[in-house]
């Protein structure tokens, strides 16, 4: 771990307790591995969702410029989906 600087936050009593329960369980050494594991997943997300933003949202965005006649009305979307996921449901029974 690099060098470690001390910071003071406010949390809710369950927030609070949750950490609490983190500990107790043994699951972490103290609060700060508790709130040290959150930021982690915190970036990690960051990270994920900066990566389909670069990879998937822009080229769709670019691809979408270059050739608008590819475009589908919002409505026909979720008419779509919505019949897509009736059909699972049904396949599902």
């Amino acid at each position: 771990m690099g060098k470690v600087k001390k910071r003071t936050f406010s949390l809710t009593e369950q927030q609070s307790d949750y950490i609490d329960s983190k500990v107790a369980s043994g699951t972490y050494a103290s609060g700060s591995e508790v709130m040290r594991e959150g930021l982690r997943a915190m970036q990690a997300r960051d990270a994920a969702i900066e990566r389909w933003l670069v990879e998937q949202v822009v080229p769709a965005h670019v691809e979408l410029k270059a050739h608008p006649e590819r475009a589908m009305p919002a409505e026909q979307v979720f008419d779509e989906l919505e019949a897509e996921l009736l059909a699972l449901a049904k396949a599902a029974e």
